[in-house]
């Protein structure tokens, strides 16, 4: 019987793990496939049930359901529970179990940037998704402050139940900082981020979650500013590699042919 593993959200048709996931099975020989469904939310239910009767092995999860799945789960690890965040969904002896590889996704993403983090501070755009695990990294960085900035400033402010020390501001409202990151989706479908961030200083780094457009009109102006840009791409393959160690095992190789499926359209 071949194995079946998914990826859930809404968006999903820009998602590349399962290029990613399936590249990974054929180089190990496993005998499975890796998929992505469209999802509403009502169909949460019965995707895991799925899980429970083992007809889809293991799943992972993406905007905007990483909170949304929690309340079908057994068990969280330590990381998913202090973030609410689970990306990817294990069974283990008759329990679903929620991690976060978020966390270590962009935590090796920034080491092998060589940027040091400490005593910075940062803005980052956007609140849901994926920003609980960028704060539990960042804080382990030992980052001198973090300011969310949110179009809906009450779930911004929601952060604050689960972090001590964040700063909320206005949309746009932006003084000097010294990392700027983007965990809003816009720029998925090349919008642009309509902010002014001239008086932000230059030789600073921008960074993008999204890694499919490679480079948003956000990065793009970033660059023109003279600033360090650097998109969601290695955070995405480092995730994905900790949910494929957690599934099966194994640690994936992660060469240039890997990088290339993110760039190959």
């Amino acid at each position: 019987m071949m194995k079946k593993y998914l990826v859930i959200g809404n968006p999903i048709s820009h998602s590349l793990s399962p290029k990613l996931h399936n590249y990974w099975l054929k180089q190990n020989n496993i005998d499975a496939t890796y998929d992505k469904i469209k999802l509403e939310e009502d169909g949460i239910k019965e995707i895991i049930e799925d899980i429970k009767k083992q007809k889809i092995v293991g799943c992972n999860v993406t905007v905007p359901f990483k909170k949304k799945v929690i309340p079908f789960l057994d068990r969280l690890s330590f990381q998913a529970e202090k973030t609410q965040s689970v990306n990817t969904i294990l069974f283990e002896k008759g329990n679903l179990i929620g991690h976060n590889t978020d966390i270590v996704g962009f935590d090796k993403a920034i080491k092998a940037l060589n940027f040091n983090m400490k005593d910075k501070k940062i803005l980052i755009l956007g609140a849901g998704g994926v920003v609980p695990s960028i704060i539990y990294a960042l804080k382990e960085m030992h980052v001198l402050e973090i300011t969310i900035s949110n179009r809906t400033k009450q779930k911004a402010e929601d952060l604050k139940i689960l972090f001590k020390n964040l700063n909320v501001v206005e949309w746009g409202n932006f003084s000097e900082f010294d990392v700027v990151i983007n965990a809003t989706s816009l720029g998925l479908n090349n919008e642009k981020i309509n902010l002014n961030f001239s008086n932000i200083g230059k030789n600073k780094l921008f960074y993008d979650v999204i890694y499919n457009p490679a480079e948003t009109s956000f990065l793009k102006k970033a660059k023109e500013l003279g600033n360090k840009t650097e998109n969601g791409g290695a955070m995405f393959i480092y995730q994905a590699s900790e949910a494929f160690k957690l599934w099966h095992g194994i640690e994936p190789n992660i060469d240039n042919e890997t990088i290339k499926i993110l760039t190959d359209e």
